[in-house]
């Protein structure tokens, strides 16, 4: 499904550029949940806590942010996350929206390097 929904996105961002807005808009994608290693009974694996982000427009720093998982050194089973989520609203939130994040994530976040200048 992640061909599907790349082929989509890609769409989005072309009608964006043709229509001379692509300066403007960000796209988030994100998913609540992560997944497991293991296999489950069903031959599948069950939700899990890391889970990847992805950020795209013209506004973006392409590239991978954060680590990749030591997939030998889990959490009770589940990859541990590099980098808090929250972080990523922070960022966008305060820099792209330019909407004060504390009042919205109820603390303060480290920005990333997420957005050109």
């Amino acid at each position: 499904m992640l061909g599907e929904l790349g082929a989509s996105a890609r769409a989005f961002l072309d009608d964006l550029e043709k229509a001379g807005e692509a300066d403007r808009v960000l796209v988030l994608i994100f998913s609540e949940f992560g997944r497991r290693l293991a296999e489950n009974a069903s031959v599948g694996t069950d939700h899990g806590t890391a889970a990847p982000v992805f950020l795209l427009g013209k506004p973006v720093c392409s590239g991978l942010h954060g680590q990749y998982p030591d997939l030998g050194d889990l959490a009770d089973g589940d990859p541990k996350h590099d980098i808090d989520f929250r972080r990523v609203y922070s960022t966008l939130l305060d820099r792209w929206l330019e909407v004060p994040s504390e009042f919205v994530l109820g603390g303060t976040f480290d920005p990333l390097p997420l957005l050109r200048a």
